[in-house]
Formats: structure tokens, C-alpha cells, sequence
């Protein structure tokens, strides 16, 4: 019931779209320009700079802020890391398919690396972003970085785990907070599956690339 709870209250948290009420503003509906969604890249691309900063910002906030919330409820349980990774997954479902959009958002990166942030770990918020801004400064690719970063994050915990660096990672359920980061992941490359076929074409659009509106 826990796991439950914490799933919803991140996908309530996550329903809130930074670019597109953004966009609304500028009279567009980023979802129908660039790559078609409403993250942090597309809203740079079509917008400028910084809306793509004021995008990422609140899109990583709102999962922060689910996984302070769920703090409050469940703060004393044995089980927190857990019920925080369901929070973060629910507020990238909620930030991919929200429902009132007719379940077309973004891709759940920053509402990912807020939701990172939420789990309290320095370790772990340290390594992704230096692997996000390593790739994307050698490859230029925001999308190859973004999915680094979620295949990072889930190898990260298994060796943290077998090395016993993070010994209390899951509590009582570690082998159910991998599963969870597995989860992540697989929801990055499920809603980045267009930029890994540009990607393996070489035609993916590399950083700084404006899509004219």
C-alpha cells in the first residue's frame, strides 16, 4: 500500500508540464514542433535557453519536491530509499504521460535526476551529473547523455551494493530498489527510442541546434 501511495503522489506531482504551459505562454505547443514532446530539450530547441533552464528546473523540482513530501509521510520507515524510488517513477510517469495531455509529455530525464536529487545521496547525484555533462560534452549528444545517465544510475546501485558503499540502499528490499532503477531506465529508453534510431543513423541533433517556429 506504501509503494502504492508513493506511486501516485509522484505521478500527481509529475502531471505538472513545465514546457508546454511555457510554451503556452509563447503561444506554441512545443509538442508540435522539434522532437514533439515537452521536456527540458525540446523547450530549448524551440524556445531558446532559457526556457530550457526554467523547463528543466521546474520538470527536476517537481519530482524533488514529491520525494520531500513522501519524507514527511514515511520518513521512520525501514524502507525509504524504496518508496522513494517508486515516488521518482511515478513522477516520471506522470511527467511522460500525463493524462490530461491526452499521455504525451517528455521524456522523464529531468524529472529523473530531480528525483535522484530526492533519494539524499550525494554520491549518487554527483556521479550523474558528471556523467551527463561528461558525455554531452564529448559526444554533444543531449539524448545519448540523458540515457547514460539512467544506465549509470542502475549499475550504480548493483556495484554500490556488491561493494558495499551504499549498504543500506533498499533497507530491507535492496534487490526491489535495482529493480526499480531497472524500471528508470527502461522507461528512458522506451520514450527515447526515435533519438537511438538517429542516433545509430548519425542525423540526431546535436546540442545547439534551434528548431525554427
Amino acid at each position: 500500500m506504501e509503494r502504492l501511495l508513493c506511486l501516485v503522489i509522484g505521478y500527481i506531482f509529475g502531471l505538472f508540464q513545465t514546457g508546454f504551459i511555457l510554451g503556452k505562454l509563447y503561444h506554441v505547443d512545443i509538442r508540435e514542433y522539434g522532437s514533439g514532446n515537452s521536456g527540458t530539450t525540446n523547450a530549448m530547441r524551440v524556445l531558446g535557453k532559457k526556457a530550457g533552464v526554467i523547463t528543466y528546473l521546474g520538470d527536476a523540482f517537481k519530482a524533488l519536491f514529491a520525494g520531500l513530501f513522501v519524507r514527511l509521510i514515511f520518513g521512520d520507515s525501514d524502507i525509504l530509499f524504496v518508496l522513494l524510488l517508486y515516488t521518482g517513477l511515478g513522477a516520471i510517469l506522470g511527467h511522460n504521460y500525463p493524462f490530461y495531455m491526452n499521455f504525451k509529455g517528455g521524456k522523464g530525464i529531468a524529472a529523473s535526476s530531480g528525483a535522484i536529487a530526492a533519494l539524499g545521496d550525494w554520491k549518487l547525484l554527483l556521479l550523474a551529473l558528471v556523467t551527463f555533462v561528461g558525455v554531452a560534452l564529448i559526444s554533444k549528444y543531449v539524448s545519448l547523455a540523458s540515457l547514460c545517465v539512467l544506465t549509470g544510475f542502475f549499475l550504480e546501485l548493483i556495484l554500490f551494493l556488491v561493494w558495499g558503499i551504499m549498504p543500506n540502499i533498499g533497507g530491507s528490499s535492496p534487490i526491489e530498489a535495482c529493480i526499480i532503477a531497472f524500471v528508470w531506465m527502461i522507461f528512458a529508453y522506451i520514450r527515447h527510442k526515435d533519438n537511438i534510431k538517429r542516433l545509430i543513423a548519425g542525423n540526431e541533433r546535436k546540442i545547439g541546434q534551434k528548431i525554427e517556429v
